[in-house]
């Protein structure tokens, strides 16, 4: 079996060369469960318009979960049903790719990894217009980009992570190299107004190990990472207001690109404490933070000061990874809302080529927590080509 780092590499770098065609099924509705999970009721007014899309009466804007899935994003709500919003570009000459994480702006907008085309043009976070009154109705058109210089790195660049602070700045992370080579992941800060492409930044980071999730503490920054000395969930304090040395950016890179020249970063949660082993996802829970670990099939649950409190999501006992995945799933990205902790399971299997995503093994799932109590895993989505993350539009 290879390396935790060399393993995740291989999730990775599948999610960003995905052939289109897998995704035929990619959000057909649940029709059955694995064992220790149920399925969510499906839609009855449900009907089908394109492959592997459904649609369904709108219903008004509330929480809302999109998930980056084989070069599409896919918006789902609770009750199971789901709209195809960006078509990838296999499909439709018009569409864009998508990879990563989608992160709303509060103002109709949101961003997303976007990579069509890489690498000219380069890989960055589209920025989109959303409009519609619900799951069923949403269209998303592309007004803008975001898109950084890269560290060198022995694949295509891979955009992921994204978070909105309160005072509107946004940041992102690039994973970097995923398995060998220097870490290389980037954590950016960018400043608005985000309007067009020519949009001002600041490198917070240019040396995470295979740089993941993002969420935001206060003023703080916390970016999960899975590989190298970076391994957990780091803690950035101190960022600059702006993108010159007088608000905080102080340095250039090699390419002359503005950057922090010594981040003010510690670790904040230690993937030892609990079993977590690695960092994937991150995002805030009632009284502290989801933490996962897509390799062992885990989501943990720190307090507030990142301190172990308990394990939401871990394989049984008896339950092994092999030629198919977990039964609960093997989760990279996650989002919280409301006493619901949405996952995207990526469905990690074991084969003669190494480990990584199998052919249509990836589901969305969530649990549901009851008076603090979280239930069973529910099957929202499944036959999914290596869903990645996800971002709730409340």
């Amino acid at each position: 079996m290879r390396s935790l780092g060399a393993a995740l590499a291989v999730v990775l770098l599948v999610t960003s060369c995905s052939s289109s065609s897998s995704d035929d099924d990619s959000s057909a509705a649940p029709s059955s469960s694995a064992p220790g999970t149920s399925s969510s009721s499906s839609v009855e007014s449900a009907t089908t318009t394109l492959p592997g899309t459904t649609t369904v009466a709108p219903i008004p804007i509330g929480p809302i979960a999109f998930s980056g899935q084989g070069n599409d994003l896919v918006a789902y709500d609770a009750s199971g049903a789901s709209q195809r919003v960006i078509t990838n570009a296999g499909d439709d000459p018009e569409g864009r790719d998508i990879n990563g994480q989608a992160c709303f702006l509060g103002d109709g907008r949101f961003i997303a990894g976007e990579d069509t085309g890489q690498p000219d043009p380069p890989a960055g976070f589209g920025i989109f217009e959303l409009t519609g009154t619900g799951v069923g109705d949403l269209e998303a058109t592309q007004v803008g980009k975001l898109t950084p210089t890269y560290q060198p790195v022995e694949a295509d660049p891979e955009p992921y992570g994204c978070a909105v602070l309160a005072d509107g700045r946004v940041v992102t992370t690039d994973v970097g190299n995923q398995a060998d080579g220097p870490e290389s992941g980037q954590l950016i800060m960018w400043f608005p107004p985000l309007e067009g492409t020519d949009i001002p930044f600041c490198k917070i980071d240019t040396a995470i190990g295979t740089a993941q999730q993002i969420a935001i503490d206060g003023a703080d920054v916390l970016v999960a990472s899975a590989r190298g000395a970076t391994t957990g969930v780091q803690r950035y304090v101190d960022l600059p207001s702006g993108p010159t040395p007088e608000e905080g950016c102080d340095g250039a890179d090699a390419d002359g690109s503005p950057m922090v020249t010594e981040p003010d970063r510690t670790l904040f949660i230690d993937p030892a404490d609990g079993d977590l082993g690695l960092a994937n996802g991150i995002t805030a829970s009632e009284d502290g933070w989801f933490v996962s670990s897509v390799i062992g099939g885990r989501i943990n649950e720190y307090d507030r000061n990142g301190e172990f409190v308990r394990a939401v999501l871990s394989p049984a006992e008896d339950d092994e990874l092999g030629d198919t995945p977990y039964r609960t799933g093997t989760p990279l990205g996650i989002d919280y809302h409301d006493g619901v902790l949405w996952y995207a399971d990526i469905g990690i299997v074991i084969s003669p080529d190494g480990i990584g995503p199998g052919p249509g093994t990836g589901t969305v799932r969530i649990i549901r927590f009851t008076d603090g109590v979280p239930g069973t895993p529910e099957i929202i989505d499944e036959g999914l080509a290596f869903p990645d993350a996800i971002g709730i539009l409340d």
